[in-house]
């Protein structure tokens, strides 16, 4: 069937031709209109089935300052998705899109391998600053292809390459990409059912979930047990499974619902490697760059990893990533890991400035404080709202768990999650102007991850918004709930 389109609108308007993004602008806007346009349809027929922001924010963007989206409706958006946490500085930071330009007019080529130039070693020197000290002094770092897929199958590549083992160890609820190898330590099961399961030697140990915590006892007796199983796993020799390579963890789970790891269970967790010879391989790639209130998550817990997966913020919003290791791990042959992308000029210019920024204007402290602010707001949505089972996160990486407060609580005093709730809350922020993500078991948990550079009266905005959405939201569930019962 032919499809006949409708003339869309000018694909870049004119600087000055509209108002300025900023909260001014975001407050004086009418009532936020989700409609389809000519960019939405031409998407939907032409795009994979598998695409999928598009399906829950059915926006066609245009313009985008610090927090701020406008789409091609001229309707302005508080971004609290940030590109999944790519985006530390916010949209067209001024100290990301100069790095840019002043690449773009030296004229230095920008494809070059794993070939190195000045703007390379640059970042090299300004990542390592700003590494730990334990491992930026016997680190090793290996350039990967674009994306934090690509850097953990470096990193899995990495470990069983120097220990000789096959087997890695991961946890339920993980997140660590879509390629084949980082799917097969993911614990969602939708992607992995199509292959019958997942390639690789893979074993899947609980997630210290306190809500819902696997063993039914929350708390610190949740972490022990936790902890106990995993050393009783590697200790014994009639558990069926053989020693691993390596243990790959978030510090904070972020697609899987945004679950913040006990620190202690952290600690525990590297000592139990340590003592074993198991690499203990940090999955950064959403949770660093200063978003938890610290440059890494776990750096919160005092830690050493023996490898670091970077990604997403590391390139300040262009495609790059990372894996910097122990120096003792580096076992690997010229060629052992390639990729035709690695050499990425733009992003590594643009990721230097990102780091130099995040560091000079402290931002990890300012996504501490703003982060206490956002929680605070959150919390007290909780205290009026039984809908919301739990407030959680660290820094500017947040999440509420959406639950049915009627059927009895488990015995850890879990609900139900509410799905349907979830994702109404979702589409009822959409039309306050904030746009935010779902992620969790069951997709019942609103997930916030703004710009770091985010101000107070801005957590402020998208407080009151994601407050009159939830009252919407819930109200609209009611009536639906008696329609049908009718």
């Amino acid at each position: 069937m032919e499809h006949v389109w409708t003339e869309p609108e000018p694909l870049l308007t004119p600087p000055g031709a509209t108002p300025a993004l900023s909260l001014q602008a975001f407050r004086r806007q009418g009532a936020i209109e989700l409609r389809g346009n000519a960019y939405l349809e031409r998407q939907a027929a032409r795009e994979s089935n598998a695409r999928t922001y598009p399906r829950r924010i059915p926006l066609a963007l245009q313009q985008a300052q610090g927090v701020y989206l406008r789409d091609t409706q001229g309707q302005v958006f508080i971004d609290c998705l940030a590109g999944a946490g790519t985006l530390a500085l916010g949209h067209n930071h001024p100290a990301t899109l100069e790095a840019i330009r002043r690449v773009l007019d030296s004229g230095l080529p920008l494809h070059t391998l794993d070939l190195t130039t000045p703007v390379k070693d640059r970042f090299v020197e300004e990542l390592f600053d700003c590494l730990p000290e334990p491992l930026a002094a016997r680190g090793r770092i290996q350039f990967c292809g674009p994306t934090g897929a690509d850097a953990i199958e470096a990193a899995l590549k990495l470990v069983k390459t120097a220990t000789g083992r096959r087997g890695v160890w991961a946890f339920s609820g993980a997140y660590h990409g879509m390629t084949q190898g980082a799917l097969a330590i993911t614990g969602n099961l939708s992607p992995k059912q199509p292959f019958g399961g997942s390639p690789g030697d893979v074993q899947f140990l609980p997630y210290p979930y306190d809500y819902r915590c696997p063993f039914g006892l929350g708390g610190e007796a949740g972490v022990d047990a936790g902890l106990h199983y995993i050393e009783q796993l590697l200790d014994d020799p009639e558990a069926g499974v053989l020693p691993p390579a390596a243990i790959v963890v978030e510090a904070v789970q972020g697609e899987g619902g945004v679950i913040p790891a006990p620190w202690r269970w952290l600690q525990g967790l590297r000592e139990i490697t340590r003592r074993r010879g198991v690499a203990l391989i940090l999955d950064e790639v959403q949770s660093g760059f200063a978003r938890t209130g610290r440059m890494f998550a776990f750096e919160h817990a005092g830690i050493t990893p023996d490898v670091l997966v970077l990604s997403k913020a590391i390139g300040g919003g262009l495609p790059l990533s990372v894996v910097v290791y122990d120096e003792s791990l580096d076992a690997w042959a010229p060629g052992a890991h390639a990729g035709t992308f690695r050499g990425n000029q733009l992003a590594m210019a643009a990721g230097t400035a990102t780091l130099q920024t995040l560091r000079s204007e402290q931002l990890a402290s300012h996504a501490g404080a703003m982060g206490e602010r956002l929680r605070g707001h959150l919390l007290q949505l909780q205290r009026d709202h039984a809908c919301i089972g739990q407030v959680r996160g660290t820094g500017l990486m947040l999440g509420m768990e959406i639950v049915d407060p009627e059927p009895p609580a488990t015995r850890t005093g879990a609900h139900p999650p509410d799905t349907a709730l979830a994702r109404s809350l979702q589409q009822q922020c959409l039309r306050q102007g904030v746009i935010l993500e779902l992620g969790g078991r069951h997709g019942a948990v609103v997930r916030l991850l703004p710009p770091l550079i985010i101000t107070a009266e801005e957590i402020d905005i998208v407080a009151e918004r994601i407050e009159r959405a939830l009252r919407a939201a819930r109200l609209e569930r009611q009536r639906a709930k008696a329609a049908a019962t009718v």
